[in-house]
Order: C-alpha cells, then sequence, then structure tokens
C-alpha cells in the first residue's frame, strides 16, 4: 500500500517535469538550442496567477489563462532579445546567456516580491479520491490528466497542422524551410511561446501540489525537467513524457525507500547513468553527423 501511494506521489511530480520538460525538449528540437532559463518562467507563470486571483480578483480559470499568456509573451521576448541573435554562437555562450537571463527572472522577483515564500491555495476544485485504501489527491489526478491531454495536443498539433508541419521542417533543416517558404523566425517564436505557456501550467500545477511559491521555485525543478528531458530523448515529445513520469518516480520512491537527503543525487546519477549507456536518451534518435 505504501509502494502505491509513493507511485502515485511520482505520478503527480513527474507530470510537473513531463510539462516543463515538454517546453526543453520543443525549443531543443526545433531550434537546437537549450533555454537554461526556462524553469523560472514556471516561478513567473505561477506569480501571474497568485497576482491575478488576489489584487486582479479574477475567477481561477482567468488567472490561470493569464499566467499562460503572460509566460507566452515572455519566451517570445527573452527568444527575440537573447537566444535570437545566437542562433549559430557556440553551445558556451548560449549557456552563459541562459543563466544571465536566469538571474535577471530571479532579480525580478526579488525585487518585487520579496525573498519570502509565499503560501499558494489550491485552485484545482476536485477533492480526493480513496481508491483500495489509497487516497489520491485532486491535485494529482488534474496532474496526470493535464499532462496525458498536453502530449496528445501536441502530437496532434505537431502532424496535423500547417504551423506544427512547418516547426518539424525547420527542426530538420532551417535553410531548407526557408527557401520553401516557411518563416523561420516566426515558427521558432511560436515554439518558444508554446514551451513558456506550458511551464505556467506547470508552474501552477506546482504551486497546487506543493502550497506555496518562491522566487526560487524553479530553479531545482527545472533543472530536474532537463534531465527528464534527456533521459527521455531530448527532442522527442513522448520521450519528454516519458522522462518525467520515470524521474518523478524514481525521485519519490528513492525519498520513501533510501532517503531524502540523497534523493537529488539519485536523480543526477540517473542523469550520468543514461549519458554513460545511452546518451540519445530512452525514445532519443542516434544522428549520424555527415563529415
Amino acid at each position: 500500500m505504501e509502494f502505491l501511494s509513493q507511485l502515485i506521489n511520482g505520478l503527480n511530480v513527474g507530470g510537473i517535469y513531463a510539462l516543463i520538460a515538454l517546453g526543453y525538449t520543443m525549443v531543443y528540437g526545433i531550434a537546437k538550442m537549450l533555454n537554461f532559463a526556462h524553469g523560472d518562467i514556471i516561478m513567473v507563470g505561477a506569480y501571474t496567477v497568485i497576482v491575478s486571483l488576489n489584487s486582479a480578483g479574477l475567477p481561477a480559470a482567468a488567472a490561470v489563462l493569464a499566467g499562460i499568456a503572460v509566460c507566452s509573451l515572455l519566451g517570445v521576448v527573452i527568444e527575440k532579445i537573447a537566444y535570437k541573435p545566437l542562433r549559430e554562437a557556440t553551445p558556451l555562450a548560449v549557456l552563459i546567456t541562459a543563466i544571465g537571463v536566469s538571474y535577471f527572472l530571479q532579480s525580478m522577483a526579488l525585487l518585487i516580491f520579496g525573498s519570502r515564500e509565499v503560501s499558494f491555495r489550491s485552485i484545482i476544485p476536485l477533492n480526493s479520491v480513496q481508491i483500495g485504501g489509497i487516497n489520491i489527491s485532486g491535485e494529482s489526478i488534474v496532474t496526470m490528466a493535464v499532462t496525458i491531454v498536453v502530449m496528445i495536443g501536441l502530437n496532434l498539433f505537431i502532424h496535423k497542422t500547417k504551423a506544427g508541419s512547418a516547426m518539424l521542417a525547420v527542426s530538420e533543416d532551417k535553410s531548407a524551410a526557408q527557401l520553401m517558404g516557411i518563416n523561420v523566425n516566426r515558427t521558432i517564436s511560436l515554439t518558444f511561446a508554446i514551451g513558456s505557456g506550458l511551464a505556467a501550467v506547470a508552474g501552477v500545477l506546482y504551486a497546487c501540489s506543493y502550497g506555496f511559491i518562491g522566487p526560487y521555485m524553479g530553479s531545482m525543478t527545472g533543472i530536474k525537467a532537463f534531465v527528464a528531458a534527456v533521459l527521455g530523448g531530448i527532442g522527442s515529445i513522448p520521450g519528454a513524457m516519458l522522462g518525467g513520469i520515470l524521474l518523478g518516480i524514481i525521485e519519490s520512491l528513492a525519498k520513501a525507500y533510501i532517503s531524502t537527503r540523497l534523493s537529488d543525487a539519485i536523480v543526477f546519477g540517473v542523469l550520468i547513468l543514461v549519458l554513460v549507456l545511452r546518451p540519445s536518451g530512452i525514445l532519443g534518435k542516434t544522428r549520424m553527423e555527415k563529415v
């Protein structure tokens, strides 16, 4: 019974990781860049929602939509200002820029909201469900449902829409896509907008599950989501979901049966193991480089 409870907890946490990992994997798959500031966007989304609820008096659904809109716009602005000039730059330059963007977002949150964590009352109206003696919270049910719906929706969007086809073309070859009449800049901006919007959803689910938000809430969560993306196969949408769920379960079981202090070390140990045994990830494709 204890094992099943921890499994449910792992699915809840893993769903949040998966939603953030989807943003990482989309940006990398299409723009071939790693947006390490992505974790802090979930913090922006969570603060936008709580301000919309408490200060603007918006209903919960409208507040969540406001968070998605703000984060999507923020993702586009970050891409235009910080990442667009670096598309042909070295990975180190991109990494340094991402760290700078991350610190900027954290510093702005500190200036506006202060360093203290703020309590966040869950906006999920669903009550917990008792199944076979196992208590499943409403937050866990909604998180798992949202993760599944988002993954299916993204797959349909990528493979069934004109914009999705443009993303696939840009991910294969930017120059060829441009020759075919595809607006590469617009496609990459749309990718950042979608990924950042998903980060806002993840931020709300995180706040509902843990009951607090703070300026640094996205730091470690974002890093773990990146581990999930690598584990599943960065660039693969199903891989991001699989990696997030697996990582959440591993972390939950490690905390319950090994040590809460060692859980993070175990998570990063999994990353090292995957990079050694299968660098492309579980569902990632190994590409042959032409010389």
